[in-house]
């Protein structure tokens, strides 16, 4: 399995900027999108299908915010929207499918960045989404959780950790749920490939930053440690540009490395 995590700020707005012409180039499997800030209706997804994917949606209610989709080659033989929880799925941000024995969580975590509020809501989240993973996780044992957890973990994952130590994103509370998340079943794919490489997956549009490489790391796919000896590769493509983001990819091989 070969796939793909990437929020695209505006799916329309990713499609303009040459995003099916990209994966027209590649060979993934699954295509997990955040930030679609559209339902399904409204764009032309055309393109998309003709290279062989189809698609599931879970849009927010509110128009032109959040919202997660995710596309396969592969069809899914479950699908389910949300997580269960009203307050988190009106925004559009779980989507979970099945493919055989593998279920991928296609995830937009919350950010802080508006204020105390969404600050608060955020936590919440992380709170309520690991006891839904770790509840998941007893029938479905093996979990692909993708997405933009809006996070960087550890101080390789940003390019400033001193200045923004107190910014949300990188406060020590979130860090500390992302100790825990990966010290209780979950593997960082690109840090098992990548011990000690320094990649970033969002840079803000301001000051030159993606020019001069100053990103956050905030977009991950982990993936259970029963999984773990499957991973083949996994990193970055912060050279293509459809969004803030950058693309997250995870290749997956059929058997076990020995």
């Amino acid at each position: 399995m070969q796939l793909l995590t990437y929020n695209l700020n505006g799916i329309r707005s990713a499609l303009q900027k040459g995003l099916a012409e990209w994966l027209a180039t590649q060979q993934f499997d699954v295509l997990c999108f955040q930030e679609v800030k559209a339902t399904h209706d409204v764009v032309d997804l055309a393109p998309l299908e003709a290279l062989g994917y189809r698609y599931h949606w879970h849009a927010a209610e509110k128009k032109g915010y959040s919202g997660v989709a995710t596309f396969s080659k592969i069809a899914p033989d479950n699908v389910v929207q949300g997580c269960g929880l009203a307050v988190y799925d009106c925004e559009g941000r779980i989507l979970r499918t099945d493919f055989g024995d593998i279920t991928v969580l296609n995830c937009y975590f919350p950010s802080g960045t508006t204020g105390d509020l969404r600050q608060s809501v955020k936590m919440a989240f992380l709170a309520d989404f690991y006891d839904y993973v770790q509840t998941l996780r007893q029938t479905r044992p093996n979990l692909i959780v993708v997405g933009d957890y809006n996070i960087a973990h550890t101080e390789r994952d940003i390019h400033d950790p001193v200045r923004n130590k107190n910014s949300t994103g990188f406060l020590p509370e979130e860090r500390a749920w992302m100790d825990q998340w990966f010290a209780t079943g979950f593997t960082d794919a690109f840090r098992h490939v990548h011990p000690d490489k320094t990649e970033y997956s969002w840079w803000s549009y301001r000051a030159g930053a993606r020019a001069n490489n100053k990103g956050w790391r905030i977009d991950y796919i982990s993936v259970a440690d029963e999984l773990q000896p499957r991973i083949e590769s996994a990193g970055h493509f912060p050279d293509v540009i459809h969004s803030d983001h950058g693309g997250v990819f995870l290749l997956l091989s059929d058997l076990v490395n020995e």
